[in-house]
């Protein structure tokens, strides 16, 4: 925005901090000094520090707290002065504690909703979200905004006929009531574990994957359930990966989503994969889902219509290593490629230490990679797809030199160059740091 936009007034950073000097420490080491913003520096030359520092103002906050952390003279500039709040925080992390993930994701959204109904000019909010709220739906998912305590195995249940009875039934306000009995019932040593299995058993009952994506959708509940008549516009990218040309091709940042496994491929560390090798597995490159919540922006920041808008981000199909359509098969196999590349098998039986010692490194690799594999499977057996006609009219609305400056047409994306010449190249230098892969 600071490079195609640069006349932005001020952007107002949250940024998680004990205070407001480590909080400007945040901005400079965290931020302007990544190299994503090596081409605003070449555009401002000496004046660049100065010219960031007065477009971003860092805030000390937290969405996790009342108020979003903020002191009330600070929050009272701001609902003053907001023109556009934008929430991309959250936790993304599938099987998290369940009492984490609903405060950041769930909790998060609505009490950044409940400080922009104080923000006297706001014209939009704009809520970052993923695609995959729509959980274990199949076949082609619309783009449309959740209701309070829907849920997909209500839909299914629905789809099948089933007695009333049978369909659980979604409380917000029970399911984080849940989560802080669970806290007060079980011993401290065991509150992590059994936080993490709360999560992953409701999102399962309820009909999503797992307890990131279920926080989410709950979280896009809440949104709609208060937003009021504040304008709103959800996005929802699938698999976020690196930028495909803007400001650079190739940028990226943090080993997560799909780069783990394409890494341990590379490395030969990873053999095979559970997964249906005809599945979609749909990734969208960082820029486009950027130009798109900026083109979001500037349409419906200028209607300011009290309406919620959902747009879809997707689209790529990625086939390539030795797929198992069971997890027996895959652990079977998995097990027996990491034994014979540990060692195992060469040492002497006499050295009982040893053995012992590959085997149970071997064991732990071998528990690492089935329970990665039991995270990623209901993606890699994914029977839905994205419809992405609003997204298609956004584009649609915007003039040629917009397209030009902020195009998010995955459509013409050569993916086969973008995955080996941009994105797995960006892996190697901002990931791996340039280390060969071995």
């Amino acid at each position: 925005m600071l490079r195609t936009v640069p006349d932005v007034g001020k952007i107002f950073l949250l940024i998680k901090a004990n205070d407001k000097e480590a909080a400007i420490d945040r901005l400079k080491n965290e931020i302007l000094a990544s190299e994503l913003f090596k081409c605003l520096e070449q555009t401002h030359g000496e004046s660049f520090k100065a010219f960031m520092m007065r477009k971003l103002v860092p805030i000390t906050g937290n969405v996790c707290e009342s108020n979003l952390g903020m002191d009330p003279y600070t929050a009272n500039e701001i609902a003053n002065e907001v023109d556009v709040i934008i929430n991309s925080a959250a936790n993304t992390t599938f099987d998290e504690r369940y009492d984490v993930a609903l405060n950041t994701n769930t909790r998060g959204p609505s009490r950044l909703l409940g400080f922009a109904k104080k923000c006297k000019k706001l014209s939009l909010f704009l809520h970052v979200s993923t695609a995959y709220v729509n959980g274990e739906r199949q076949g082609v998912i619309m783009e449309k905004p959740f209701h309070m305590g829907q849920t997909i195995a209500g839909e299914s249940s629905t789809s099948k006929t089933l007695p009333i009875l049978s369909i659980p039934v979604l409380d917000i306000i029970d399911e984080i009531k849940l989560a802080s009995d669970l806290k007060l019932s079980v011993h401290e040593n065991e509150v992590a574990q059994k936080m993490k299995e709360l999560g992953l058993q409701r999102a399962k009952m309820f009909g999503w994957q797992n307890t990131y994506v279920f926080t989410k959708a709950m979280g896009e509940m809440l949104v709609n359930s208060v937003r009021g008549d504040i304008p709103v516009v959800i996005i929802r990218p699938t698999v976020i990966e690196s930028t495909h040309k803007e400001p650079f091709p190739g940028w990226i940042q943090g080993n997560r989503m799909l780069d783990p496994w394409i890494i341990s491929y590379g490395k030969g560390r990873l053999p095979g994969f559970l997964g249906d090798p005809k599945a979609i597995v749909d990734v969208v490159p960082l820029d486009m889902v950027v130009n798109a919540s900026i083109a979001a922006i500037a349409k419906h920041g200028i209607a300011a219509k009290p309406e919620l808008n959902v747009y879809h981000e997707e689209n790529i199909d990625i086939t390539g290593m030795k797929f198992f359509s069971s997890m027996d098969n895959f652990s079977s196999y998995i097990s027996d490629e990491i034994t014979q590349r540990s060692g195992v098998m060469d040492a002497p039986i006499s050295d009982s230490k040893l053995r012992g010692k590959l085997e149970m490194k071997c064991k732990k690799k071998v528990e690492h990679v089935v329970h990665m594999a039991k995270l990623y499977e209901p993606y890699m057996f994914y029977r839905g797809w994205f419809d992405n006609r609003n997204t298609q009219k956004l584009m649609e609305d915007m003039s040629f030199e917009e397209m030009k400056d902020f195009g998010f047409n995955v459509g013409s994306i050569n993916w086969e160059n973008y995955i080996l010449n941009v994105h797995i190249p960006g892996l190697r230098r901002h990931i791996m740091k340039g280390r060969l892969v071995s």
